[in-house]
C-alpha cells in the first residue's frame, strides 16, 4: 500500500478520433469490392483482357467503384460538417446504445462552473489526463470562483492511479501566515508539484486558458451573484463591483487583469519557485510587509487507507479530517448498526468554512479529487491589487483543514481493471461525519450488498434529511464507462466524451 520509491507516472488518455471510424469503414468496403469472389480465378475465359465479357466487367466495376466513391465523399462531407462545432461538444463513436446523463465512454470532469468543466473538457480531448484536466479546472475556478477559491487558497487532493493501484494525497502543507490572519499563498506550488508528478500537458498550457479568462472577461454565475449579495463588495472593488460602488450581478462580466498577469509569469517561469517567488514579492509589498522566510511546502504522499468487505478505501493523512472519517467509517461497520448521530447539527462556530470541489476520472478508473478553501468567503475580503488575489483568512490553524476528507473506494487492488468510486463534498463544518453518512448510505443500498459494481451506475439520492448542507460530488469508473452526478442534482455542471 506505499507508494513507489519511483515516481509513476500516469499515463495518457487514448483519445478517439471521428476520422478512425470512417477509415475502418472505407477499408472494409474497398475489401469486398476488390478482393476476387471464390470459384472465379482471374485466369478464366471471361476475364481475359481484350474479351468482351471482361470489358464488361470493368465497366460494372468502374461504376460501382464510382458509386461508392460518391457515397464515401458525402459521409466524410456530413461527418466534417457535425464536428465542426467547439472542441468541448466531442462526441465518442456511436456504439449501439444509449447512455443516461452523467455516462460516458472515455472521461468526465464536475465543477461547481460550466465554464471550467467546459475547459477541462477541452484539456481531456487535447491528450490529457485526470491530473492535467482537474488542475487546469482548478485554476480556472481561480479566476471565476474567487469567492470559495484562488491562487491563495489552501489545496487537499487524493489522486488514485489505475496503472499502479496507488492513492497519492496532496497537501499545501503546515498552515502558515504571511501577516496575522491572513494565510500564506500555496495554491501554484501545490498544483505545480501534483502536476509534475502525474500529469502529461506541458504546464503552460493548464494556465493559459485561465489567464485569457482573467484577462478578456468571464460571466459572473449564480454562485457568484449570492455570494456577492451577500458579502457586498467591502474590499472587492473594483474587480467585482458597478462604477457605482454595488456588486455586479447575475450574468454580468468581469476581469481580472493583474490575476491574468500572474498566471501568465507563472506559466513563463522556468521554476514554480520562481512563479510563487514572484507572486509572494508583489502581496508583501502590497501589504507593506516584510518578505517573509517561509516558503509553502506542499507534499505528495501516500493516501491513508482501510480495508473493508466491499474494498479499499482511501482518504487524505493528517491534518486534514481523513484520519477521523475512516475512524468513524471502521466504528460504523465494525458495530453493523446505524451511528447514533449521523447528520450532526450545524456547529456553532464563527464563520463555516467555504471550499470549492471538483473531480475529474476516466474509464480505467484513474480519478482525481481536489478541495481547496479561502476559510471564509472571499477570504480575508481584502484584494492584492498588484495581484488580483485574495488571501485566505486564516484565523484558527486547527480549523483549516477540518472541511478536507475526500474518499475514493477500490473494488480491489490486485486488478488494475476495478470499480472505483470516488465521493468529495463541501459546505459542512464537520466534513467527516458528512462523508461517513454519505459512505454508509450509499453501501447500505439494496444493490450495493449484491454487488458493488452497480453502484457505480446509481445517481445519489437527494433527501431533505441528509447531512449535506453543502455539495457533494460522486464520480465512478465501471466496465470502461465513467459515471458523474452531485447532490443537489444539477447544482454542478459536468462535461464528458
Amino acid at each position: 500500500m506505499e507508494a513507489s520509491a519511483e515516481p509513476v507516472l500516469y499515463h495518457k488518455l487514448q483519445i478517439w478520433e471521428p476520422s478512425m471510424e470512417l477509415e475502418e469503414e472505407e477499408e472494409e468496403e474497398r475489401s469486398e469490392l476488390l478482393v476476387t469472389g471464390p470459384g472465379r480465378p482471374q485466369d478464366a475465359p471471361g476475364n481475359r483482357v481484350g474479351g468482351l465479357p471482361g470489358a464488361w466487367a470493368r465497366l460494372v466495376a468502374a461504376l460501382l467503384l464510382l458509386a461508392v466513391s460518391c457515397s464515401l465523399a458525402i459521409r466524410q462531407l456530413q461527418s466534417r460538417g457535425s464536428a465542426g462545432g467547439s472542441l468541448g461538444s466531442a462526441a465518442p463513436p456511436a456504439s449501439g446504445h444509449s447512455h443516461h446523463t452523467g455516462v460516458y465512454h472515455h472521461s468526465a470532469i464536475i465543477s461547481p462552473a460550466a465554464t471550467c468543466s467546459h475547459l477541462g473538457q477541452r484539456l481531456l480531448v487535447a491528450g490529457g489526463n485526470v491530473v492535467d484536466a482537474g488542475v487546469g479546472v482548478a485554476l480556472c475556478l481561480a479566476v471565476v470562483h474567487p469567492h470559495t477559491t484562488g491562487l491563495g487558497a489552501m489545496f487537499w487532493g487524493l489522486f488514485h492511479n489505475s496503472s499502479s493501484g496507488n492513492s497519492t494525497a496532496l497537501t499545501s502543507g503546515p498552515a502558515q501566515t504571511l501577516a496575522p490572519g491572513l494565510g500564506l499563498p500555496a495554491a501554484l506550488p501545490a498544483l505545480h508539484l501534483l502536476h509534475t508528478r502525474f500529469g502529461h500537458l506541458p504546464w503552460p498550457r493548464l494556465l493559459m486558458d485561465s489567464a485569457s479568462l482573467a484577462q478578456e472577461g468571464f460571466i459572473i454565475d449564480a454562485h457568484l451573484a449570492n455570494a456577492l449579495a451577500a458579502q457586498g463588495t467591502k474590499g472587492l472593488c473594483p474587480l467585482l463591483c458597478h462604477a457605482d460602488g454595488t456588486p455586479l450581478g447575475f450574468g454580468a462580466q468581469a476581469t481580472n487583469p493583474k490575476l491574468a498577469s500572474v498566471l501568465h509569469r507563472a506559466a513563463l517561469a522556468p521554476t514554480p519557485d520562481l512563479s510563487g517567488n514572484a507572486l509572494l514579492s508583489l502581496l508583501v509589498r502590497d501589504l507593506g510587509l516584510e518578505e517573509p522566510s517561509a516558503r509553502p511546502m506542499p507534499t505528495l504522499e501516500p493516501a491513508l487507507w482501510l480495508s473493508i468487505p466491499q474494498g479499499i478505501l482511501f482518504t487524505t493523512p493528517s491534518p486534514s479530517a481523513g484520519p477521523e472519517l475512516l475512524a468513524l467509517l471502521e466504528a460504523a461497520l465494525h458495530s453493523r448498526t446505524p451511528s447514533p448521530d449521523p447528520c450532526p447539527p450545524l456547529l456553532q462556530t464563527a464563520m463555516t468554512p467555504v471550499s470549492s470541489i471538483l473531480a475529474t476520472v476516466d474509464s480505467s478508473g484513474s480519478m482525481l479529487l481536489l478541495i481547496s478553501s479561502l476559510n471564509s468567503s472571499f477570504g480575508s475580503g481584502h484584494l492584492s491589487p498588484s495581484t488580483g488575489v485574495l488571501l485566505s483568512n486564516l484565523v484558527d490553524r486547527s480549523a483549516t483543514s477540518a472541511w478536507a476528507c475526500p474518499l475514493i473506494l477500490s473494488s480491489s487492488l490486485d486488478d488494475t481493471e476495478t470499480d472505483v468510486l470516488g465521493l468529495v463534498a463541501s459546505g459542512a463544518p464537520n466534513m467527516a461525519r458528512t462523508m461517513t453518512h454519505a459512505l454508509l448510505s450509499h453501501l447500505s443500498e439494496p444493490q450495493a450488498q449484491t454487488q458493488h459494481q452497480h453502484q457505480a451506475q446509481q445517481e445519489p439520492t437527494e433527501n431533505p434529511s441528509s447531512c449535506s448542507q453543502g455539495t457533494s460530488l460522486q464520480v465512478a469508473a465501471h466496465a470502461e464507462h465513467v459515471f458523474v452526478s452531485s447532490v443537489p442534482k444539477g447544482c454542478c455542471p459536468f462535461q464528458g466524451f
